[in-house]
């Protein structure tokens, strides 16, 4: 079976940041499909989980893992209980934010990791701890900050990891 990755970058990235890049090559290396959406025109997260939503069903083609880093991941986490995708894979979200619209997220998705720093000095790894919990989905916290500067090679082998568990191989 053929799946479709579609990721979404955090507020202040872009469709091709480095995180983004790095994982794409480990999803085609399985033979998956990969979409990156550009977001940089909207500020407002329910925005872009609208647009997440109206790209998957205006070409529902494959089974959809869906990718997030900080705002993308909320947007992801968001968008997944509408989508039903097979997998959503986190990296630092932007879950229980004061002021944001989305305070509990769905634990319908069968297969949910989280990867998230110890020093991340923008979302508390705290939101990250209770979330796995409340879902009891796999949980990654390793060293690093908010970008997860510095560990793309164990982002590479933990999303590798993910696919392997979510396509079944």
């Amino acid at each position: 079976m053929k799946f479709q990755v579609i990721f979404s970058h955090g507020q202040e990235s872009g469709p091709v940041g480095t995180k983004i890049l790095a994982l794409s090559k480990v999803a085609e290396s399985h033979g998956m499909d990969v979409d990156s959406i550009d977001y940089t025109d909207l500020k407002d997260p329910e925005t872009r989980v609208q647009r997440l939503v109206d790209k998957v069903h205006a070409a529902p083609t494959a089974p959809t893992i869906l990718v997030g880093s900080s705002m993308g991941a909320y947007v992801s986490l968001v968008a997944a209980e509408v989508l039903q995708p097979a997998g959503v894979f986190l990296m630092a979200p932007a879950l229980y934010l004061p002021g944001w619209k989305h305070q509990e997220y769905t634990r319908d998705v069968r297969h949910v990791s989280i990867v998230h720093g110890w020093l991340d000095e923008l979302i508390p790894p705290d939101n990250a701890i209770r979330y796995a919990r409340e879902a009891q989905c796999d949980l990654h916290v390793i060293e690093a900050d908010h970008r997860l500067s510095g560990q793309v090679e164990a982002l590479e082998a933990l999303f590798d990891d993910f696919l392997q568990k979510v396509s079944g191989r």
